[in-house]
């Protein structure tokens, strides 16, 4: 990832001092960017790092919201399944096709190839905290809820 950063770095002064930028630097940073969000999703999803909007919760019992939480785990484990799902299919897809980035040809199949198993661990990792809850208590799961 730091490579991709000095690279985007290094294309921008490029092209601000001398005219000249690295050809496909968006192209190989948008790829990285979403292969890393997709990786980093499911440590998110285990330290229950997701923003929560408990506005119309917060009064209510600890029974109730366990049970909203565990509702909102099994939606995002429906909607990673579907992700996963069709994640899937495109990177078959673009295999099959050998479709490439415009500039620089990078094969697409290589990011969906990155991207499937993240997914497919976020919903694994949300279908388990909705069928067994989360951990004991808050601190256990993220100690910065816990203040």
């Amino acid at each position: 990832m730091v490579f991709i950063m000095l690279m985007t770095v290094t294309s921008v002064i490029g092209r601000d001092t001398i005219g000249k930028a690295i050809t496909g630097d968006f192209e190989l940073s948008g790829a990285a960017c979403g292969a890393a969000i997709a990786l980093f999703l499911p440590w998110c999803q285990f330290k229950r790092g997701n923003i929560i909007v408990d506005f119309f919760t917060s009064r209510a019992s600890e029974q109730m919201q366990s049970g909203l939480d565990r509702v909102g785990a099994a939606v995002l484990a429906l909607v990673m399944a579907v992700l996963t799902w069709r994640t899937a299919l495109g990177g078959i897809s673009a295999w099959e096709s050998q479709s490439g980035t415009m500039m620089l040809g990078f094969p697409e199949w290589m990011v969906y190839s990155a991207i499937v198993p993240g997914i497919a661990l976020t919903c694994a990792i949300a279908l388990a905290q909705a069928l067994f809850g989360f951990a004991a208590s808050t601190e256990d799961a993220n100690p910065e809820l816990a203040t």
